[in-house]
């Protein structure tokens, strides 16, 4: 089942990490709303915010029901990462954005995951939203679990505009897509974009 079916990315997440969706469908876990999406059509995949209280019974349902769990848009420390990876999480939403920032005493979940080999990275390399050394690092360090996502918005291979996302307006200039209020908002990157800009940063 994994490789087909909808990624839900939402809406279990902190509000403060939750980007461009409107903040009234941003919601703390809650079991019977999650059963009622996934019986509602198929779903491989949920994203979600580990360090919510209630997210592991949440964890713990997509994991009997065989949904891959992935944490995104997330504050979580670098140990509730680790707890999370322990508890059937086994990928990140989108590697280092609308995740707490990493410092060297603070790794956050980014740096948590890179460090595991059991956890698989989605990173988007359209080279806004990561930078192109930190993309060659995580690469080397998760070579084999490195997985390129677009995140892509309305804008994807339209060019510039203006579009709607969940709702609200948003605006693509220069390839870079932004919400209301100035933050990214998903990206203008296809896939096949994606794989050139990897091959072009001299992964091979």
């Amino acid at each position: 089942r994994w490789w087909w079916g909808a990624h839900v990315e939402g809406p279990f997440l902190p509000r403060r990490r939750a980007g461009v969706p409107d903040p009234r469908w941003v919601l703390a876990p809650d079991l019977a709303l999650l059963r009622r999406l996934l019986d509602a059509a198929p779903v491989s995949q949920v994203t979600l915010a580990p360090e919510l209280p209630g997210a592991f019974e949440l964890v713990d349902e997509l994991v009997a029901r065989g949904v891959t769990v992935s944490a995104g848009h997330t504050d979580a420390t670098a140990a509730e990462a680790h707890l999370a990876f322990d508890r059937g999480v086994r990928t990140v939403t989108h590697l280092f954005n609308a995740m707490r920032h990493s410092t060297a005493r603070d790794p956050s979940i980014a740096m948590s995951a890179l460090a595991r080999p059991d956890v698989i990275v989605q990173v988007i390399v359209d080279l806004h939203h990561v930078a192109p050394d930190t993309v060659k690092m995580a690469f080397r360090a998760a070579a084999g679990r490195f997985a390129l996502v677009t995140d892509a918005a309305p804008a994807a291979g339209m060019g510039d505009g203006e579009f709607v996302l969940g709702g609200r307006r948003i605006a693509a200039e220069d390839g870079i897509v932004r919400g209301p209020e100035g933050q990214l908002a998903g990206s203008a990157l296809t896939m096949i974009e994606a794989v050139r800009n990897l091959h072009g940063l001299g992964v091979r």
